[in-house]
């Protein structure tokens, strides 16, 4: 979770959402993400779907079966979708998101059992550092957007 955080940190330095995740198999890590849509210019470009992207590219195929995904935010539904169709085995999270937490918060995509696959959630990992980060962040943003930012 360090990692996802330090990615996260990154995205606030470049003016994104601080979110930040990485995927693991077999105590390696194979994909890495933070956030890009304001740099991107895309709505997909999620922290957790960059590092799962970067992962099924790494192990050559899109089944990241035997996998953890950790990130610094609760997925939202499009990653939790992510998660269950690229078969990720376990998600560890940070803060939990109120407004768009599919991973238990709002409701749980990720263990529904309809789908053909659940995933094990691990939630409130460094949660109280993964949260500040994200209030600080909106907190400088909307001083900015009021004139009253002094760097």
């Amino acid at each position: 979770m360090r990692e996802a955080l330090n990615l996260a940190h990154h995205a606030a330095s470049l003016g994104e959402v601080p979110i930040g995740a990485i995927v693991v198999k077999d105590g390696q890590v194979i994909g890495r993400g933070y956030n890009r849509r304001e740099i991107d210019k895309n709505p997909l470009a999620h922290a957790e779907l960059l590092a799962i992207q970067e992962a099924a590219k790494i192990l050559g195929g899109w089944r990241l079966s035997g996998s953890t995904l950790y990130v610094t935010l609760e997925p939202c539904p499009m990653c939790a979708g992510a998660i269950v169709q690229s078969r990720i085995d376990r998600l560890v999270y940070g803060a939990r998101d109120p407004k768009a937490g599919c991973a238990g918060t709002l409701m749980n995509l990720v263990i529904e059992p309809r789908f053909n696959h659940q995933a094990e959630v691990v939630g409130g990992i460094l949660e109280e550092e993964a949260a500040q980060s994200l209030k600080n962040f909106f907190q400088t943003l909307r001083a900015k957007e009021k004139g009253s930012f002094s760097p």
